[in-house]
Formats: structure tokens, sequence, C-alpha cells
């Protein structure tokens, strides 16, 4: 008989969202699971360097699991970013208000990109892969800095073009693979697969502690509609907390092939029946909800599509494995960063620093747009003189 896996559920609200970090992790037993020797990696999510609701780890989430490591002892963490070939870690650390919080808990930040802070190291499985040693057949190259380590993901909640929905097991994509990880996008859900079996090979322990104050509806992961869920979900099995958090999404968990293939190889249950889901929810009531969300495509992705999945695949390898990536990386580039988030999802942000609870509880740890809104009143002011 399979052995359940416990997620944990908690309802929250800006006042006591860090407190209930604390909480939902706690019902989760994470202290049955991690190492109280070892270094504790928290693992963000920079999905995007731009501030966009629902995209990134948020500065309560690293607070609140900060403070419950620290009461309980887990003195010993490490901030481990990384970047993607359109993302900037540092950029995303300032106008995401990681910084903030950093800052006030004293915690170092170590990037995989950088060769002071860790190596990469050619790392043979002893468990099969599925298409990893098939991808990289000079060898699969991961951070040396992994090894030994717990690892405490901090995922969002959100749709993904290429994977439907994301949360913890997508986490560890940016982290175990250096900036060549694109090469598995047309196979990205083995891809998810051999990475959770080589985290369970080379970590002292693995937990998730997801965000889903704002979840993400639409073209994830960066340009989606935010909706406000007020939920934060917690658990030691990332197959099962991916299960939990895609049905609440909106897609029967089996149906998504990560979380079955995941499954299938004993890496984690996604059977929601194989799941004890405690807190605010229960087992029952998440079979129920269904949030309905859509993932959709953008103009990136669409182009992606092409060549990854369409007519264009025989293509691929001549597109993203040699320099002509640079075009794509360019493109999507402009396309997200100078085309539609001052557009269209600048205005999404504003509406909802403006008009949710979580924007204004956003803004109390510090307002990124300051100095742009400093220079605009004072060419306001100016005006007038030059008149």
């Amino acid at each position: 008989m399979t052995q359940k896996s416990k997620v944990a559920i908690v309802r929250t609200n800006p006042r006591d969202v860090v407190d209930d970090y604390g909480k939902v992790m706690d019902l989760a037993e994470y202290r049955e699971v991690l190492d109280p020797q070892a270094t504790t990696i928290l693992k963000n999510n920079i999905s995007w360097h731009m501030l966009y609701p629902s995209a990134n780890t948020t500065p309560w989430q690293i607070e609140g699991v900060t403070r419950k490591l620290r009461a309980d002892g887990f003195t010993d963490q490490v901030v481990v970013e990384n970047r993607t070939v359109v993302t900037k870690a540092k950029k995303g650390e300032r106008l995401n208000n990681f910084t903030p919080v950093h800052e006030k808990y004293g915690l170092p930040v170590k990037y995989n990109f950088n060769p002071a802070d860790m190596r990469w190291v050619t790392y043979e499985p002893k468990g099969p892969m599925l298409v990893l040693d098939k991808i990289f057949p000079k060898g699969i190259r991961i951070p040396d800095y992994f090894f030994g380590k717990n690892v405490v993901h901090l995922p969002t909640v959100k749709t993904h073009i290429y994977t439907d929905y994301t949360c913890s097991m997508k986490n560890a994509f940016g982290g175990l693979l250096d900036k060549s990880r694109h090469y598995t996008h047309s196979q990205i859900h083995e891809t998810l697969v051999d990475l959770l079996r080589i985290q369970q090979e080379i970590q002292a322990s693995t937990f998730s502690v997801a965000d889903s104050t704002t979840a993400g509806s639409g073209p994830g992961p960066r340009t989606m509609t935010p909706v406000v869920k007020d939920l934060i979900i917690s658990g030691a099995d990332q197959v099962a907390v991916d299960a939990v958090a895609a049905k609440l999404i909106g897609f029967d968990p089996m149906d998504v092939p990560c979380i079955r293939l995941a499954t299938e190889a004993g890496l984690g249950n996604g059977h929601l029946d194989d799941i004890e889901v405690v807190g605010d929810m229960d087992t029952a009531e998440v079979k129920r909800t269904n949030w309905d969300f859509v993932v959709g495509d953008n103009a990136a992705s669409r182009v992606g599509d092409l060549f990854w999945f369409g007519p264009m695949k025989p293509l691929a390898r001549l597109m993203f494995q040699t320099p002509m990536v640079n075009a794509f990386i360019m493109g999507s580039f402009v396309y997200h960063d100078y085309i539609w988030y001052p557009s269209a999802g600048r205005k999404v942000v504003d509406k909802w620093l403006r008009e949710t609870h979580w924007g204004q509880h956003f803004l109390s740890y510090g307002n990124p747009f300051a100095d742009e809104q400093r220079e605009r009143t004072g060419l306001l002011k100016l005006l007038p003189r030059l008149a």
C-alpha cells in the first residue's frame, strides 16, 4: 500500500502571512525532513526580473520561511539564485523586494553562475535518466554547491506555456541546469523528472513552500493575469505539492506528464487519493476545486512552439543549439521587457499595487518604482517653469 504524502494548505492575509508560513511548514512537518546539521538553501524563483505579480517568489515568502527556520534552529541559511538567458538575478532581487528581506535577516546570496560561489561539475546519476543523458551526451553538469544541503524551494503557483502549470518541480530547472537548459524544452516534462531524481540523490533533503497569495493564469511564467487566492502550500513531496497545485489551477494532475511520470517512477505521489491535505483545506475540497485557469500563448511562445513542438521542430537544434539562439533570446527580451511590459504589463502591476491587499503589502517592503516616480514628479514640477 502506498504511503500517503502530506501537503499543507493555509489561507492567509497580509497581516498574518509571515507567521502563517511558519504554520504551514509545521503542518507539513518540515522538521522531520530537513537535516538540522546541514546548510539550508532557499531556492527562490525569478521567472522575470521585472516586478510582476505571481511571476516570482514574494518577499513575505522569503521572510516567513527564513524567520521560521531561524526560530527552529536552522540558522545556517543561504539564498541561491540563478539567471536565465532572458532574466537578470540582481535586477530581480531589487525590483521584487528581495533585497530588503536579505538585508534585514543578513541572508547571504550565492549565484549559480558565479564561479566564486560554486563550480559546475559533471554528475553521473545513480538512477535511470529519461532524457538528460541523451540531451547532454558529454555529461550532465550541475552545481557542486547543492550536494549534501537542504533545499527549500520557494515557487509561486501559476500556469506555464510549456508545462501547463509550474510549482515545485520546475523550480529546480534553473538551479541545477546552466544557461543551456533551453536544450531541454522539447522534452521538458521528462527533464523535470530527471532533475527530481538527481535532487533526491544529491541533496540532504528537499522541501517546498509555495506562494499562491496571488496566482497566475495565462501564458506564464511571465505574461499572466494575476488572481488573488490568499493561499500558501507546503510539503516534502514535490510531486504531491505539484499535484495539489495543478488540481487547484484546473488540471487533472495525472494528465500532466511530469507529475504522471514522476509518480510512475516512484519519485512521489501524484494521485490525489495518495495525498493527505491538511490545514485549511482537505483532500476532498482540493478535488472539488477548479480555478479554471487557462494557459494560452503570447508572441514569444508562439515562435518557440513552432520550433520546439511544431512544424519547424527539425530546425530546433540549429535554432537553439548554435549562435542563432541569440536572435531568439534578443527577440524574447525585447518583446517582454520593451514591448509587452510597457504597453500592457505595467498597467497590470499598477492595478495590483493599487487595488489589492497583496499589492499594498508589497509596497510595505519598499517601492521599486520610487526613483521613477520621483523623476516623473520632478519633471512635472519643472514643466511650468519651462513654459
